[in-house]
C-alpha cells in the first residue's frame, strides 16, 4: 500500500500538495556517506537513533557526529545548503521569507505527532486553563493568578526569543495573530531548558508560566519542580496527543529542498521515517508516532 502524506510548500503553510511515497525499506550508509542532517534541540534523540540505525553503529559511536543546532540555525543551514535535511518545528515567517529570497522551495513533511504545552511551578494551585485564558494572559488582559482560580499574586508570563522554535509555535498555534504583550527582558529565555528552570525557580515563587513542547519537557528535561497544565480540561499525554484530543496539536517535520532528486538519499530517509519501521524507531526514541 502506498502512503499519502501532505507536504506544505514554501508559499504559505496552508498551501499543501499531496505526494505519494512508496513503502520504504531501511536505507544503509557508512559514517562517511551519511547525509548532512541537523535539527532543533528537541530532535537530537531522533538524529542519534536514526544515524545509529542507518549506519549500523551504536548511539555512543554516532553521538559526537550529531550537530548541536537550534531551529533557526537548522533552517539557515538548509537554505545555505550546509545541511540537506533538517528535523524541526514549523518555520517562522522570517525563515519563509529567507527561503523565498533565496529562491528555494522547502518541502515540509510531518513525521512526529507533538503537543504545545504550558507549564507552571508544581506548587501553583492552578491545574488547568482554557485556551482563551492563556491568550488573555499573554496579551496582558489577565495579570493575576486569582483571575483564573489561583492565589492573589501577579503572573510572570515567560517567553522565548523571536525565531526560536517554541516562540514560532506559540505565535502560530496559540496566539494566532493576537498582539503579545512585551515582556521585561528578564522574562525572555534564550533556550528552552532555561525557560523551564525559570518557571521552576524564578525568585523562588510559584507565579511564572511558560511554554514548550511535550517531548522536550517530559523526556529531555523532566524537571520535577514544574507541572504541565491541562488546556480546556485536557491534560497533554501520549494518548491525547496521538488521538488529537489535546487542543494544541502540532508536529515535528522533516524539511528539505524541493530540488532534491526523487531518488535522493534525503527522500529515501524521509520515506523510511514514514514507514512502519521508521515510526517504530520514532516511538523507541520517545516521541509520539503520527496518527
Amino acid at each position: 500500500m502506498k502512503m499519502i502524506i501532505m507536504i506544505c510548500l514554501l508559499f504559505g503553510l496552508s498551501s499543501c500538495s499531496t505526494t505519494v511515497i512508496k513503502p520504504a525499506e531501511r536505507v544503509s550508509f557508512t559514517m562517511e556517506t551519511y547525509p548532512d542532517i541537523c535539527g532543533s534541540t528537541v530532535a537530537i534523540p531522533l538524529e542519534e537513533m536514526l544515524m545509529a540505525t542507518l549506519t549500523d553503529q551504536s548511539i555512543e559511536k554516532v553521538r559526537p557526529f550529531i550537530p548541536i543546532t537550534k531551529t533557526d540555525e537548522a533552517y539557515n543551514n538548509l537554505l545555505t545548503k550546509t545541511s540537506s535535511l533538517i528535523f524541526v518545528t514549523s518555520p517562522s515567517q522570517s525563515e519563509l521569507d529567507l527561503a523565498k529570497s533565496a529562491n528555494i522551495t522547502m518541502e515540509i513533511v510531518p513525521i512526529i505527532s507533538e503537543a504545545f504545552v504550558f507549564l507552571v511551578n508544581k506548587d501553583n494551585i492552578v491545574d488547568s486553563l482554557t485556551l482563551d485564558q492563556v491568550r488573555k494572559i499573554y496579551t496582558g488582559e489577565i495579570v493575576n493568578w486569582k483571575e483564573v482560580g489561583g492565589n492573589d499574586v501577579p503572573i510572570r508570563a515567560m517567553q522565548r526569543p523571536v525565531n526560536s522554535g517554541s516562540q514560532t509555535g506559540f505565535l502560530d498555534l496559540v496566539m494566532k495573530g493576537l498582539t503579545v504583550m512585551e515582556p521585561p527582558v528578564e522574562w525572555i529565555s534564550a533556550d528552552m531548558d532555561s525557560l523551564i528552570d525559570m518557571v521552576a525557580h524564578y525568585d523562588n515563587k510559584p507565579d511564572a508560566i511558560g511554554y514548550s513542547y511535550y517531548y522536550y519537557v517530559t523526556d529531555m528535561i523532566g524537571n520535577p519542580n514544574v507541572k504541565l497544565l491541562k488546556i480546556n480540561d485536557i491534560a497533554p499525554s501520549e494518548k491525547s496527543i496521538s488521538d488529537s484530543t489535546y487542543p494544541i496539536h502540532t508536529n515535528y517535520y522533516a524539511v528539505f529542498r524541493k530540488s532534491e532528486a526523487q531518488d535522493s538519499d534525503v527522500r529515501k530517509i524521509v520515506a523510511y521515517l514514514l514507514s512502519e519501521e521508521g515510526q517504530e524507531l520514532i516511538e523507541a526514541a520517545g516521541y509520539v508516532r503520527l496518527k
